[in-house]
């Protein structure tokens, strides 16, 4: 891996910059369930994550990675090999210490510090130029169980970040249009000097863009604004428990015409009185009564789409499963339907009347098995 990117490894695994090992090693592992590829096909967005997340556990889990990229804030093989001791230390160049740079200790060099002390102050935020994607945004929501399986259409109240329609999402009000940065001259770049080392940086008035703008006043310059959306979201059939349903789009709006970022809907399944699911396998457990056991019967067995019919054979035992097979939840990729496991249990009624316990008591003479015998003379 070699990249100088900045990039916080810490957010990235949601761990504190204190984290052990262990808590960066089930950060990871958390994670990387949730966003492999193969539990999210053709997904590139989680895909990129998949790879953001190796790429930060590569480097947390690593104690020398770790080190340089919490002295430097970014972590690179190249600069890592190239840097005095190997890493160790700060960069030194003419007399220059990065770690002498304003900032969090330890963090390595901010560079919004270090224009606040060359130029006396920050670039106001939402003034840059450039523009940005939107942000993804993850929604949880409980869907039904019934619902699950046959698909349904939720309708949804998102926070979100939305286009500012007094700018239209420019950051500038129409009225007023760009112009020339006067501290930089419409170059971008401004120089500076710090112990025998001169840089250039970009403008700290314009941010590198060279022209200087009215920031809009509802949106402060930012080209979007917070709104309460009511979003239409389709549960497709099958819909299983963590579900990443995508909506392209439909996650916040993008900074001076940049594309919206995507909505994640997280699907969390509601449970049912009776039946329980695994995968697209669908699991009861249904009483029968003395005599059907003993007889056998044919039943009728409920299902996810409506009744079916089971043979008990003879001497059916309590704790029997049967499969009744593609009485399952359809698969949305393959199209096959999983089976249902029908458990029995037998139902002791309650006898009151003598006749019917005098007929008990004549079985129990004629048939006198003792069915704790192997486990009497086992013990």
């Amino acid at each position: 891996m070699a990249t100088g990117k900045r990039k916080d490894y810490y957010a990235t695994l949601g761990v504190a910059r204190s984290a052990k090992r262990a808590a960066i090693r089930k950060a990871y592992r958390h994670l990387a369930r949730r966003l492999h590829p193969d539990v999210n096909p053709g997904d590139s967005a989680a895909e990129a994550r998949f790879k953001e997340v190796q790429e930060a556990y590569d480097v947390l889990s690593d104690d020398k990675k770790r080190e340089f990229y919490n002295r430097h804030g970014f972590y690179s093989d190249q600069a890592r090999s190239s840097a005095p001791g190997g890493g160790r230390g700060g960069f030194g160049f003419d007399g220059f210490d990065f770690n002498n740079f304003p900032g969090q200790a330890g963090s390595g060099p901010d560079l919004g510090s270090m224009f606040e002390s060359v130029f006396g102050g920050r670039r106001k935020h939402g003034q840059s130029g450039d523009p940005r994607p939107g942000e993804d945004i993850e929604y949880r929501i409980e869907v039904g169980f019934n619902e699950a399986i046959h698909g349904t259409t939720a309708r949804l109240s998102i926070d979100r970040q939305d286009r500012c329609s007094s700018c239209g999402g420019s950051g500038s009000p129409p009225a007023s249009p760009p112009r020339q940065c006067t501290q930089c001259g419409g170059t971008g770049k401004a120089q500076t000097a710090m112990g025998n080392m001169r840089f250039n940086v970009p403008c700290p008035a314009c941010g590198g863009e060279g022209i200087s703008r009215t920031p809009c006043r509802p949106c402060g310059g930012e080209g979007r604004l917070s709104v309460k959306a009511s979003v239409e979201a389709r549960i497709p059939p099958g819909t299983g428990e963590n579900s990443r349903l995508r909506l392209p789009g439909k996650g916040n709006a993008g900074v001076r015409g940049a594309a919206a970022g995507d909505l994640y809907i997280i699907a969390h399944l509601g449970k049912h009185p009776f039946f329980k699911r695994k995968g697209f396998d669908i699991y009861i457990e249904l009483p029968i009564t003395p005599a059907e056991a003993i007889l056998g019967a044919k039943i009728e067995v409920p299902t996810i789409n409506g009744a079916a019919f089971l043979r008990i054979p003879p001497a059916t035992n309590s704790g029997k499963t049967f499969r009744v097979r593609e009485r399952g939840v359809k698969d949305p990729r393959s199209g096959k339907r999983g089976d249902q496991f029908v458990k029995i249990s037998i139902v002791v009624p309650r006898i009151s009347d003598e006749a019917t316990k005098d007929l008990m008591r004549q079985y129990a003479t004629q048939n006198p098995q003792n069915p704790r015998e192997a486990i009497l003379e086992a013990c």
